[in-house]
């Protein structure tokens, strides 16, 4: 079986950006090399990229010429290739295709459907998305938290999951320090008997 991990870069105040439409692009965000390189060697071991409408066209607008564009740092390049050649599963209401080895769910079964990739899959599923990462939870689904936490506070903005009515018991697997400030917590999340 496989297990969903929710992946993402969080301010000290657990936001995921600060304004609408910012992406996940926003100045507050330390991205080194590495950094980076750490995102590549993640990337690479998942088994399948699990994202929402709103992550995925950000992705699907950058990632796929990134690869190819000598302007950019090689480990720029590498993340275009990883992010390209991974199986996707694009969960979205209003798009019915997508590019790049991405097959699409949605409507009203798409938790299921979700729950079925999990129960086939070996290794990890990454999900992307703030949205998502919440029904999943909701569901009972996601096992693991992957946050890079960079050094601001911005008081405001997109939280990590919305509303949730319940505690969340966590384990913590690993933590590392990165460049500028930037740490990362790796957690399992206890799941109810």
């Amino acid at each position: 079986m496989g297990r969903f991990v929710y992946w993402m870069n969080v301010s000290l105040d657990l936001r995921i950006e600060q304004v609408p439409g910012d992406d996940g692009a926003g100045e507050w965000l330390r991205i080194g090399e590495e950094l980076h390189r750490e995102f590549n060697a993640r990337a690479r071991e998942l088994a399948v990229m699990v994202q929402g409408r709103v992550i995925f066209e950000t992705m699907e607008e950058y990632w796929p010429r990134a690869r190819t564009d000598e302007s950019l740092p090689d480990f720029l390049r590498e993340y275009g290739e990883i992010w390209t050649d991974t199986p996707k599963v694009l969960v979205s209401r209003t798009r019915s295709r997508a590019d790049f080895n991405t097959r699409v769910i949605g409507g009203d079964h798409a938790i299921e459907q979700l729950a079925e990739l999990r129960a086939e899959t070996e290794g990890a599923i990454g999900v992307g998305g703030a949205d998502l990462a919440t029904q999943v939870l909701r569901a009972g689904l996601l096992d693991e938290l992957l946050l890079f936490t960079h050094p601001a506070i911005l008081g405001f903005g997109r939280p990590l999951f919305d509303d949730y009515d319940r505690p969340i018991e966590l384990d913590l697997l690993e933590q590392r320090s990165f460049e500028q400030g930037v740490t990362m917590h790796h957690y399992a999340i206890r799941h109810e008997s």
